[in-house]
C-alpha cells in the first residue's frame, strides 16, 4: 500500500467548497491513468475511463474534509468562526487549526479555561459558540493575512499505529485514495462499460457535487465510496457497532439517506465471495453519503450501492482505520468495475 500517497492526501487541505489544494493532488494522479479528466463549474474531478459499451458506471469519492470559516475578527484579533460540516463540540477543545489566509498561519481552538469558571460551567456542555480562534497575533497582523470568508482546516499528522493509519480527514480522504488506487489498477484492462470516478466537492454541506455531477453523467451504475462508522469500543453494544476495524471492507445496505439497490448489493456480496475479498454489512441509521446524489440525481435513478470503509472515531482529528479493510476496499471497487456486465441486473 502506498500510504506516502495516502498521508499526503490527507494532509493536503480541502474545506468544503476550498478544494482547491486537494483537487491539483488529484488531477496529478489520475492524469496519467484515465482516458480523460474534466473539471466542472463546482469543482468535481472526472476521470473518465472508456469501456467497451455506452454504459456509464459513477463512483463518487469525495474530497473535502470537515472544516470551518471564518466570520468575524474581533478588536484583540481573535478570530470567529462558522462549522462546515458536522461536529461534536467537545472534540474542538485543545486543537490547532490551519487558517487559509493570503499565507497559511496556525490558529488554537480556546475558550473559557476551567479555572475560572463558575460551578454550573462546569457541569454544562461546550457549545461551538464558546470557541474562538487564537493565534498570537494583533488584530492588525491578524488582519495582514486573513479576512472574513478564509478557510479553516483542522492540523494534526498522519501516523501509522499497528496495522492502522490514524489522522485527520480519513473521511473522506480514504475514499481517494481507494479510488485512485483502483483506477490505477484498472489502467491499461479493457472494462465493460464507461467509468467515471468523480472526485466531488462539499459532501460535507450536503451531497452538493454528486448531486451535480450525476446530472452531468446520467450513470447506469452507482458506487459510493466513504467511510462509515466503526464503533468497535469498550461499552459498545453489538447492534450498535455498525462495523468493525480488520472485518473487511463493508457493503453498505442501507444509510439515512439511501436504501441501496438490492442487486447492486447481491453484486457486490457475490463479487467479493468469488474473489476472497473479507466484507462485512453496514447498515447505518443517521447520516449518508455522496450514494445518495448518485442513486437519485439522474433520470430514472442508477442502480446504486457503496463501499464504506470502517473508520473509528469519525469526524475528529484521530479517526483511525485498517490498512487490510482499506486493501479490501480497492480490491473489490476494481473488481466490481471490471465485471460489472458479468451481472444479471433484471428484476427479480
Amino acid at each position: 500500500m502506498n500510504v506516502a500517497l495516502l498521508a499526503e492526501i490527507c494532509k493536503t487541505p480541502g474545506a468544503p467548497g476550498f478544494e482547491q489544494k486537494v483537487r491539483e493532488l488529484v488531477i496529478r494522479e489520475i492524469t496519467p491513468l484515465v482516458d480523460e479528466v474534466e473539471v466542472d463549474n463546482m469543482g468535481n474531478v472526472y476521470a473518465i475511463k472508456k469501456g467497451k459499451s455506452p454504459k456509464r458506471a459513477m463512483v463518487g469519492a469525495h474530497m473535502d474534509e470537515i472544516g470551518f470559516i471564518v466570520t468575524h475578527i474581533d478588536d484583540k484579533g481573535f478570530i470567529r468562526f462558522h462549522t462546515l460540516g458536522g461536529f461534536d463540540p467537545k472534540t474542538l477543545t485543545a486543537q490547532r487549526v490551519i487558517i487559509h489566509g493570503k499565507k497559511d498561519i496556525i490558529g488554537v481552538m480556546a475558550s473559557k479555561p476551567i479555572h475560572v469558571m463558575t460551578a454550573d460551567e462546569r457541569t454544562k456542555v461546550a457549545k461551538l459558540s464558546d470557541y474562538f480562534i487564537d493565534t498570537g497575533l494583533s488584530k492588525e497582523e491578524v488582519l495582514e493575512i486573513v479576512k472574513i470568508g478564509d478557510p479553516i482546516t483542522r492540523e494534526r499528522e498522519f501516523i501509522e499505529m499497528g496495522n492502522c493509519v490514524n489522522s485527520k480527514s480519513l473521511d473522506n480522504r480514504l475514499a481517494v485514495f481507494i479510488l485512485i488506487e483502483s483506477l490505477r489498477n484498472l489502467k491499461g484492462q479493457e472494462v465493460p462499460y464507461d467509468i467515471y470516478g468523480v472526485f466531488t466537492v462539499q459532501e460535507e454541506v450536503g451531497v452538493r457535487g454528486a448531486n451535480v455531477s450525476s446530472l452531468k453523467i446520467n450513470p447506469d451504475f452507482g458506487f459510493g465510496l466513504d467511510t462509515t462508522i466503526a464503533f468497535d469500543l469498550p461499552g459498545a453494544a453489538e447492534h450498535e457497532k455498525i462495523t468493525k476495524l480488520g472485518e473487511g471492507t463493508a457493503i453498505k445496505i442501507m444509510d439515512a439517506m439511501t436504501i441501496c439497490d438490492y442487486r447492486m448489493v447481491d453484486y457486490m456480496k457475490k463479487t467479493a465471495d468469488l474473489n476472497k475479498i473479507k466484507w462485512q454489512p453496514e447498515i447505518l441509521t443517521a447520516g449518508g453519503t455522496d450514494t445518495a446524489g448518485i442513486q437519485r440525481m439522474t433520470q430514472g435513478g442508477s442502480i446504486a450501492g457503496a463501499i464504506s470503509i470502517p473508520t473509528r472515531h469519525l469526524h475528529q482529528v484521530i479517526e483511525m482505520a485498517n490498512k487490510d479493510d482499506i486493501q479490501g476496499s480497492i480490491d473489490l471497487l476494481t473488481v466490481c468495475l471490471s465485471d460489472l456486465d458479468t451481472y444479471d441486473w433484471a428484476f427479480k
